[in-house]
């Protein structure tokens, strides 16, 4: 699975990324999503790459920004108790385990947020014009995904 963030705001956005980047709920800055690892989403990563970042996830920064940062409608928080009365889940790490091994998607926990509103990262972005590999922010940084993630909570 991979998490995608919205790095860079609304101007001048072409029509096409703009779409994009609704149809992946990325509507924001510093909004996260996790989406599958598959050609279509794969497809949409490369057209929005100059506004997002992207990267593999792991099971324990996932778990930690569901406890942190996920929302139900409402603005609640989720927790164990709402997972075990609500979900076949008994507590959050089980549903970020069967999250990241694509059996299960946020947006099928009843009144749960697929989305993520992470706050600007701690020192920054790296630089919002340039890629990861160029010293940037932005397109694809792997498991370094994970550290920016943990300096967002």
């Amino acid at each position: 699975m991979f998490a995608v963030i919205r790095v860079r705001g609304r101007p001048d956005v072409n029509v096409d990324v703009r779409r994009t980047m609704e149809l992946m709920n990325l509507t924001r800055v510093n909004h996260c999503v996790i989406v599958p690892e598959d050609d279509v989403t794969k497809g949409m990563l490369q057209k929005a790459k100059d506004y997002i970042t992207w990267g593999e996830i792991n099971a324990d920064v996932l778990e930690e920004m569901i406890r942190i940062r996920g929302r139900l409608v409402g603005d609640d928080q989720i927790t164990d108790e709402y997972l075990s009365t609500n979900t076949e889940f008994k507590s959050v790490n089980e549903m970020a385990a069967a999250v990241l091994n694509g059996n299960y998607r946020m947006k099928d926990v009843e009144g749960a947020k697929a989305v993520f509103r992470l706050h600007p990262p701690e020192k920054g972005y790296e630089g919002i014009k340039r890629s990861y590999r160029n010293g940037g922010a932005l397109g694809y940084r792997g498991e370094a995904i994970n550290e920016l993630i943990a300096r967002m909570l």
